[in-house]
């Protein structure tokens, strides 16, 4: 056993984590949390839609904020990976970078990984020109042009939201699969296809001007939203025998008070599903973090 067993173990350093650790110490249950911030979506985006927040404000000043506040009020910052979990005698043992930690429930906060498209220029302007959420950032983009790289529903449905703010909208699509009615809304939209011609290249200095296909087609675009889908971090979660949601596969279950199927084991924000939203994370990074505690509580009275 390790020198100290922490009420609860978080994994995930963004805004759902960072609130669950908030929470759950404020209720006197020890936390470690175990991530990286700038590994959070949030991060490197633009906030403007979220309660009480004037302006528009940088993820990662956002991020600063969580960290300290959650280390001030009494959690334990691991900026390390997770190497290796497991379940043994009602507690969860976790093996990181540096040190192996053990905690009587566990939070799941690790958010999607973004699928990229790997190109030139991808890396270089994210967060100034290229986005990986239309729901989030659409509103940066009035009456600008823009292209959506993709060829799922995710694309299409957020090329179509997007002629709602852009005057112009390519479809950058190695081939459309979508359903019957979203190509029928796609057909009937002003969407403008480009099929056939992958993405070679995003242009741009200080933000996105320009993007270049493969057959070197140049377009003069401000914005490039990469609508590939998304992949959730779920080795740990299917490792421990956490249910995963029936239709995608994608994302975990969960219950109202954001427990998973296992007990003591909790999870929050956008490993959840949709909407991947910064207000969503939080709410439910409050919900497991409450809920969390007073599961380890009970665990502290089993014990003695």
């Amino acid at each position: 056993m390790s020198e100290q067993v922490f009420d609860i173990l978080i994994i995930g350093a963004g805004p759902a984590g960072l609130q669950a650790a908030v929470h759950a110490v404020r209720k006197k249950a020890s936390v470690v949390v175990l991530g990286r911030p700038e590994r959070s979506s949030i991060y490197s985006a633009h906030v403007e839609n979220y309660l009480c927040v004037a302006g528009v404000v940088d993820g990662s000043e956002l991020l600063r904020i969580g960290l300290e506040q959650a280390q001030k009020f009494g959690a334990e910052i691991l900026a390390e990976d997770v190497l290796h979990i497991e379940q043994a005698d009602e507690l969860f043992k976790v093996k990181t970078e540096s040190r192996e930690v053990e905690a009587r429930s566990l939070i799941i906060a690790t958010g999607t990984s973004r699928k990229k498209l790997k190109v030139t220029g991808e890396k270089e302007l994210a967060g100034r020109g290229v986005s990986y959420c239309v729901d989030c950032d659409a509103n940066f983009f009035r009456n600008a042009k823009v292209a959506v790289v993709g060829n799922g529903s995710a694309a299409v449905d957020g090329a179509l939201t997007l002629t709602g703010y852009a005057s112009d909208v390519y479809l950058i699509t190695r081939g459309i699969d979508v359903s019957g009615e979203l190509a029928e809304k796609l057909a009937a939209s002003t969407v403008q296809v480009k099929e056939g011609a992958w993405v070679k290249e995003i242009s741009g200095d200080n933000g996105v001007t320009g993007l270049v296909l493969e057959d070197d087609q140049a377009l003069e675009v401000e914005g490039v939203f990469i609508e590939l889908g998304a992949k959730g971090a779920m080795e740990l979660a299917v490792n421990l025998g956490v249910l995963l949601d029936s239709d995608t596969f994608t994302h975990i279950e969960t219950d109202r008070h954001q427990a998973t199927n296992i007990p003591g084991i909790y999870a929050a924000g956008d490993i959840t599903g949709h909407p991947y939203q910064m207000a969503k994370a939080v709410g439910e990074g409050c919900v497991a973090g409450l809920a969390a505690a007073n599961y380890a509580r009970q665990q502290q009275k089993t014990e003695a």
